[in-house]
């Protein structure tokens, strides 16, 4: 079972716009220790923006160097026919899971939402991550739909992203079966109780992630929220000031997000 701090991948361009398997190598490694998994091509890996050749490169990357860790492949597509073939070329890459969020098409019904999941986990023998979020899709999942959704086989995590540490601890409480993951800095002394976190925060400062987890306190809290507005990881596009922090400290050969190399 899944547990501790899951590092969400940037992932490092070349300014031709490939993707640099030195710099995932660099930064893979830089974590390794400190990490129970890796979730390349989710949003901090700006996984809706990949062309399918940087998808599948940063997958493929980071399954070469994972040294061991479970690879966990972000999904974000815009219909479920499009994350089901991404959740095949997973599979076929060696991701142990894949991370998937609802459809990009706000206003979906709780029962499509159920659809989504049931047809993938149907269509594809890989175990599932169940992304909880709104700013991407326009969908919020509510509780119960999304305990039905973890009592489909192999869903082995929530990636609980709602951003209400009240419904954080309402779905711990109801027990869904699948290890929950915070995905927010700022709420994670307020969500005290999940197995884990997944957050951008971790390819900068997984002990300090670590620490929390272990250690929950309103000062550690602090200190987080403290690095996290450093950083610039709480700005709508965190991805790139994670990306400049990890250019400064030698990891990734450039800064350059999916935006501005294509």
């Amino acid at each position: 079972m899944y547990s501790g701090t899951i590092v969400p991948l940037v992932t490092p361009l070349a300014e031709s716009g490939a993707v640099s398997e030195q710099s995932v190598r660099r930064l893979v490694e830089s974590l390794r220790h400190h990490v129970t998994a890796l979730m390349p091509a989710l949003s901090t890996g700006e996984g809706w923006k990949l062309s399918e050749r940087q998808w599948h490169d940063v997958v493929a990357y980071s399954v070469r160097h994972s040294g061991g860790l479970p690879v966990l492949a972000g999904a974000q597509a815009p219909t479920t026919e499009e994350v089901v073939e991404r959740a095949r070329s997973a599979r076929a890459l060696g991701a142990a899971a894949v991370a998937v969020t609802t459809p990009f098409k706000p206003g979906l019904s709780q029962e499509e939402i159920y659809d989504h999941y049931r047809t993938l986990r149907e269509a594809v023998p890989i175990p599932l991550f169940v992304y909880n979020e709104k700013a991407l899709s326009g969908n919020q999942i509510e509780l119960e739909t999304l305990l039905r959704i973890c009592r489909l086989p192999d869903v082995v995590g929530i990636k609980e992203s709602s951003g209400s540490a009240e419904f954080t601890r309402a779905l711990v409480a109801a027990d869904p079966g699948a290890p929950v993951f915070e995905g927010w800095e700022n709420l994670l002394y307020e969500a005290a109780g999940v197995g884990g976190f997944i957050g951008p925060l971790a390819n900068l400062e997984p002990y300090l992630c670590n620490e929390m987890l272990a250690t929950p306190s309103e000062e550690l809290q602090a200190e987080i929220n403290a690095v996290c507005e450093r950083y610039g990881v709480f700005r709508d596009d965190w991805y790139a000031h994670v990306k400049k922090e990890l250019h400064r400290r030698g990891l990734i050969e450039s800064p350059a997000t999916v935006d501005e190399v294509g």
